[in-house]
């Protein structure tokens, strides 16, 4: 619930500073190895105000568990 909040603000900073929250919370060395992405790389791609790539992103989704949808927007 909490990243999907976040997605709702289209804010590609907060979606990163979001995912650093949670990959914290859970273990960044373990979203790391999961991930494919060495620890401090990840750190630096999810503190705040990073711009990460969405290759990134996608990775550490699919390291915690999470999978990204589209649906359509309401007007």
């Amino acid at each position: 619930e909490y990243l999907t909040v976040v997605l709702e603000e289209n804010d590609p900073a907060l979606l990163a500073a979001a995912l650093g929250d949670i990959a914290r919370a859970r273990g960044m060395t373990e979203i790391a190895k999961a991930s494919g992405i060495g620890r401090e790389a990840l750190y630096k791609a999810l503190r705040p105000n990073a711009q990460p790539r969405f290759e990134t992103i996608a990775r550490v989704c699919a390291a915690l568990g999470v999978k990204l949808v589209a649906q359509v927007a309401h007007a």
